[in-house]
Parts: structure tokens; C-alpha cells; sequence
């Protein structure tokens, strides 16, 4: 009985966390205010942050990946990017676009062999995913967030 109630509690305690960190990321179409937030759940490092004209980009490490989120002036994530040893977990990362992505992956006709570069695109979100073991690379964006004079080929 014991057994039962701790398993019971733990698993809990795990939906939670699971659902807390989900909520304190900074994810594609969300607002920038929470990527400290969003490193701290996903136990990334801080690298740095570069403004340029016209959005900024904020960089961190992962689990040997470098993660780059494109802001837009009005502090909106339009863009991400990444490159390492893997590519990093989506799900997070896609926020609202997350069903979109999972379905149009799903749908996507498979293609025997290797595949060096996939591109997923539907009504409101273009992922890309290349590279080879031990150098992957990958970015995703939302073109209706993409800010005025920016082009899609920045995010990279």
C-alpha cells in the first residue's frame, strides 16, 4: 500500500514539473521575457546576447548544442537555430506550432536512405533539420512573426 501511494506521489510530482517547466520557456511566437527561465528549466548555459538591427539574438549551450532565439523588437521569439550533437527537443522549443510540426512530420512522405535535409513547412511554421552525426543543424520560424526588413535567411 505504502509502495502505491509513494509511486503514486512521485509520479505526480513529475507530471508537475514536467508541466511547469513546459510553461517557463520562451518558445517560438512567445514573449523573450522568460528564456532565463527557459535555460534554467532546460539546464542550458548562457552564451550571449547580440543585438543587431532590426531583432537580437540570444545564445546558449545544451547538452553540447548551441541554441539560438531570434527576438524581434517588440520581444517576440520569431526564430530559433541551432547547431551541435543533436538536434534539441522540439516539443519545447516550438511551444504552439509543437501539433503542427508533430502532424506535418507524420504526414510527410518517407524517403529510403539518408535524408541531409528535411524541410517541414505548413501555414505558419517552416522547420529545417540538416547535417550529419556530430554537427546537426536545424532552424525554425514563423514567417508571419518575422519582423519588417529581416529575411528568413538571418535565422541560421
Amino acid at each position: 500500500m505504502k509502495r502505491k501511494i509513494y509511486a503514486l506521489f512521485f509520479l505526480s510530482l513529475s507530471v508537475v514539473t514536467l508541466l511547469i517547466a513546459q510553461q517557463t520557456h520562451a518558445a517560438l511566437g512567445e514573449s523573450a521575457n522568460s528564456i532565463e527561465s527557459e535555460q534554467n528549466a532546460l539546464g542550458a548555459v548562457k552564451h550571449a546576447t547580440k543585438v543587431l538591427e532590426g531583432y537580437s539574438i540570444h545564445e546558449f549551450a545544451l547538452d553540447g548544442t548551441t541554441v539560438r532565439e531570434y527576438v524581434s523588437p517588440t520581444g517576440i521569439v520569431f526564430g530559433i537555430a541551432w547547431n551541435g550533437l543533436a538536434h534539441p527537443d522540439l516539443t519545447l522549443l516550438l511551444g504552439s506550432y509543437t501539433g503542427e510540426y508533430e502532424t506535418a512530420l507524420r504526414q510527410a512522405p518517407r524517403k529510403p536512405g539518408l535524408r541531409r535535409h528535411e524541410v517541414l513547412k505548413t501555414d505558419r511554421v517552416v522547420v529545417e533539420k540538416w547535417g550529419h552525426m556530430r554537427n546537426l543543424q536545424g532552424r525554425a520560424y514563423a514567417p508571419a512573426l518575422l519582423p519588417p526588413g529581416v529575411s528568413s535567411d538571418e535565422i541560421r
